[in-house]
């Protein structure tokens, strides 16, 4: 283990010592936003600890082990506790690294998901409400909740374009590398010669804003407009002016949310998404602001970016930004979409951890 990390980690171990006394501490306790955050930084520091101090006995085991070898009698024992000493200590030392690792502090946070069609036409609108479906297996899966926020029907099926909210405990960590442009091919069901057509969605997944973070918004820099909700019938959805659209005029940035009945739900949950966009704008300004020094490691997760290739006809999935490819598409659209999550997410985690080897040296 390089010394520079060794400093770091037994750094964050007296750190860890030392929140542990204080929220021991009947004062600590007393001021509860204080308390709230000691705990949160603990459940950080919690593995690390527990992950070095393992890390820090092995080392112990390793010195007895190459001692032990001075000892005819001992020899062959000592070089066998040795190699899997060393192996426990290698494997030991990846997983601190990783928890080394700078972390996003909206992956544990819900998210919304907005699956928009592209090009394709109606065939574009079937494949965006396929694409919703196989997320929202996805978070049955993950035992998360999907509540729909606004959704335009396609006039053959599918969407033109749904927003919906998913809670539930690291939905945007995971569910953050989606954003895209997401391409199939197959024989939509509209065509008669049997053809292969090519149709796109993009997807954007944004990180819910806590209440405590979002922005004072008057309503001097708001436009908020009532219209009555279109769908599938109903006595409040035709006849009362419960659909909302909030247009925010410095950014221009337009959100409708007609799924309640409520005009105050309708609002409050029209006002989440306008402040989650508001804030992924502000961080895209940023990041183009910051791209001389950063590095793209996965695409930019711009909509114009293409993500994936749905093949039916060879049900063949192809992840374009790690070169993967399954020919298991029918249990992704069924919803096993871990199958490609992980990979990426492990992909990502090894070019943190050259980019943290790099800084260390």
């Amino acid at each position: 283990m390089q010394p520079s990390i060794f400093s770091k980690l037994k750094a964050l171990q007296e750190r860890y010592e030392e929140v542990q006394t204080l929220l021991s501490k009947v004062d600590v306790v007393a001021e509860q936003d204080w308390f709230r955050a000691l705990s949160r930084e603990y459940a950080q520091l919690t593995d690390l600890s527990r992950y070095f101090l393992l890390w820090r006995k092995v080392q112990g085991d390793l010195e007895t082990a190459a001692m032990m070898e001075n000892d005819p009698e001992m020899r062959e024992m000592a070089q066998e506790e040795f190699q899997l000493a060393k192996a426990m200590s290698k494997e030991l030392e990846k997983q601190l690294q990783l928890l080394l690792l700078p972390k996003d502090p909206d992956d544990e946070r819900a998210c919304f998901l907005e699956v928009r069609a592209g090009t394709g036409g109606d065939e574009a609108a079937i494949f965006a409400g396929d694409l919703f479906r196989m997320y929202s297996r996805y978070s049955e899966t993950r035992r998360w909740r999907v509540e729909m926020i606004s959704a335009n029907e396609g006039e053959h099926g599918g969407y033109k374009e749904v927003i919906a909210k998913v809670s539930g405990e690291g939905a945007y960590g995971q569910l953050k590398f989606e954003s895209g442009g997401h391409r199939v091919q197959r024989v939509p069901e509209t065509e008669s010669q049997g053809r292969i057509h090519s149709s796109t969605c993009t997807v954007v997944v944004l990180p819910e804003v806590p209440e405590a973070e979002m922005p004072d918004m008057s309503q001097s820099v708001l436009k908020i407009d009532t219209f009555r909700s279109s769908g599938a019938g109903g006595q409040h959805v035709n006849t009362t002016d419960s659909a909302i659209r909030i247009t925010h005029l410095p950014t221009g940035i337009v959100v409708e949310c007609q799924d309640e009945r409520s005009q105050h739900k309708n609002k409050a949950k029209a006002m989440s998404v306008l402040t989650a966009r508001i804030r992924a704008a502000e961080r895209a300004q940023r990041q183009q602001e910051e791209s001389s020094t950063r590095r793209i490691l996965l695409g930019s997760g711009d909509r114009s970016d293409r993500n994936r290739t749905y093949n039916f006809p060879q049900s063949r999935v192809t992840d374009h930004r790690i070169n993967l490819t399954l020919y298991r598409l029918e249990e992704v659209m069924a919803g096993k979409l871990e199958i490609l999550i992980q990979p990426i997410l492990q992909e990502y985690q090894a070019n943190q951890l050259i980019a943290l080897s790099s800084e260390q040296e």
